[in-house]
């Protein structure tokens, strides 16, 4: 009933920048709460970037002045522009979409898009 498809990852040496693109497509209905995660080797997935309760974007402090996230609502795509990125931003990036079913709302996944940053 939903997918969630990433695209944009690839491999850059440190201080490149990549656009991570993420569509959601669903049969249901899926809100404007879209957001970014990450799960480097060995690491639990964190939050990096998305909308706020308020509307707002926020970021994680880690990506703060150097990933910008963005929404297109007519084509339910988010984008997340990583510019002076570090080793440490290496990882698989997911996108999660909030979707109701039945009035209950989900969390939806892609099954996401890998970032190798090299030194």
């Amino acid at each position: 009933q939903v997918q969630v498809v990433e695209s944009g990852g690839g491999s850059v040496q440190a201080g490149g920048s990549l656009r991570l693109s993420c569509v959601v497509s669903a049969l249901i209905y899926c809100s404007y709460d879209m957001s970014w995660h990450r799960q480097a080797p060995g690491k639990e997935r964190e939050f990096v970037s998305g909308t706020g309760s308020d509307g707002s974007t926020i970021y994680a402090d880690s990506v703060k002045g150097r990933f910008t996230f963005s929404q297109d609502f007519a084509k339910n795509t988010v984008y997340l522009q990583m510019n002076s990125l570090k080793p440490e931003d290496t990882a698989m990036y997911y996108c999660k979409s909030v979707c109701y079913n039945k009035g209950n709302p989900m969390d939806v996944w892609g099954r996401g898009t890998l970032v190798t940053v090299s030194s």
